[in-house]
């Protein structure tokens, strides 16, 4: 049985933080909160997710204003996110985590299409102002790593995390994730033999 629990934190980045440090810190942060009132047979996750231009992290934009901004930026460049999961096994308090690093490209999408998806709203509750499965805007090209990641959880590294808790999901996690997100992920496997891919 799955439960869902928000976790408030902290989320301002320390002075000098690189952002797979600030992603793993938060992750961490949300799973010990959630362990506070936890079950010794529970198992918690937590991620966070940052989106990352030149040193720069992304947050979510505050109005439409910030969202046209941050779009016009990342607009023909490629940008990293950085996701980070925490796994947290109660019984014994042995704590794992992944950090999943993606290079993004993003299409060169004109002003109307821009300005059509920032009305839309869509791109408000989003970090770095954009959602990579939105059907109309379709905001990234070509893209050749964790397409799961740039939504918020890498399914593979949650996958390599759990079988050193020796959890074994029921489900072929990876063909599972690609017929989901109409996706041929071409570092699955890798991730999957161990390589710090994303």
């Amino acid at each position: 049985m799955f439960h869902i629990q928000p976790a408030s934190v902290d989320e301002s980045v320390r002075p000098g933080e690189a952002p797979g440090d600030y992603v793993l810190r938060l992750a961490e942060a949300k799973a010990r909160i959630c362990a506070a009132s936890g079950h010794p047979g529970q198992t918690i996750l937590a991620a966070d997710t940052a989106v990352v231009i030149e040193d720069t992290i992304l947050g979510k934009p505050n109005g439409m204003d910030e969202a046209i901004t941050m779009l016009t930026r990342l607009r023909g460049r490629t940008h990293q996110v950085c996701t980070a999961i925490a796994v947290l096994r109660m019984a014994d308090d042995k704590l794992l985590t992944e950090l999943c690093i993606t290079d993004v490209p993003m299409r060169d999408y004109s002003e109307a299409e821009l300005l059509a998806y920032v009305a839309s709203g869509d791109p408000l509750d989003k970090a770095g102002a954009y959602a990579i499965q939105h059907p109309g805007f379709h905001p990234v090209s070509d893209l050749q790593g964790c397409f799961a990641s740039v939504m918020g959880l890498p399914l593979c590294h949650l996958v390599r995390a759990l079988r050193q808790l020796d959890v074994a999901p029921n489900a072929d996690v990876p063909a599972s994730c690609q017929v989901h997100l109409r996706y041929q992920c071409p570092i699955s496997h890798r991730v999957l033999r161990g390589e710090q891919v994303g």
